[in-house]
């Protein structure tokens, strides 16, 4: 019985060490990104084009809307009047923060400078996620619980998921097929004859 049962233990690692090799350095951060595209990619993209006014000409003008999205509870003390509201520091927050939107996900898809930009978009989730429980008043259904047995809550349980797919490149990097890999490869190359 201990026989079948070592054999049983040797298989099970070598199957799972030997899978574990072939995908090591390329699936993880690749599969993410993959995944980010599928899922993630069209609501950030349609969101930020919310923020323009659907016109690209509007990238450095955004639109009441963003003011509204980002600065829910000033814009209702201005009378949603965005000429009530200084553009240091707060224009210049929605400015950045809708370009962030437009240029972070295409970073992650792309997979240039993808560790930083995933690590962007992490960060962009939480401000978002705040933003949405502080200034929008979201309901506690919305928001959600850890542990509640109810994986449906748009904020606790999807955005958790979201930030840990933008995890893996954070530590894992972006995999071989990313321009941080043709770049760097590139750049050491260029290293050696120098």
């Amino acid at each position: 019985m201990s026989s079948l049962i070592g054999f049983l233990y040797r298989l099970y690692n070598g199957v799972f060490d030997l899978l574990e090799r072939l995908t090591d350095g390329w699936f993880l951060g690749l599969a993410s990104r993959l995944i980010f595209a599928a899922v993630l990619f069209q609501f950030f993209w349609n969101s930020a084009l919310t923020k323009i006014g659907g016109s690209i000409m509007n990238i450095f003008t955004p639109t009441s809307g963003a003011y509204v999205q980002m600065l829910p509870k000033m814009m209702e003390q201005v009378s949603y009047d965005i000429s009530q509201i200084a553009f240091f520091p707060y224009g210049l927050i929605v400015l950045l923060g809708t370009w962030a939107e437009f240029i972070l996900p295409v970073m992650v898809v792309i997979g240039l400078f993808t560790r930083a930009a995933s690590l962007g978009m992490i960060v962009f989730i939480i401000v978002m996620s705040v933003v949405d429980v502080t200034g929008h008043s979201v309901d506690a259904k919305t928001i959600g619980a850890l542990f509640d047995g109810d994986p449906y809550s748009v904020i606790s349980d999807d955005r958790l998921l979201w930030i840990f797919l933008l995890l893996v490149p954070v530590l894992k990097g972006p995999g071989y097929l990313s321009l941080d890999t043709i770049l760097g490869s590139y750049y050491r190359k260029r290293e050696q004859y120098y």
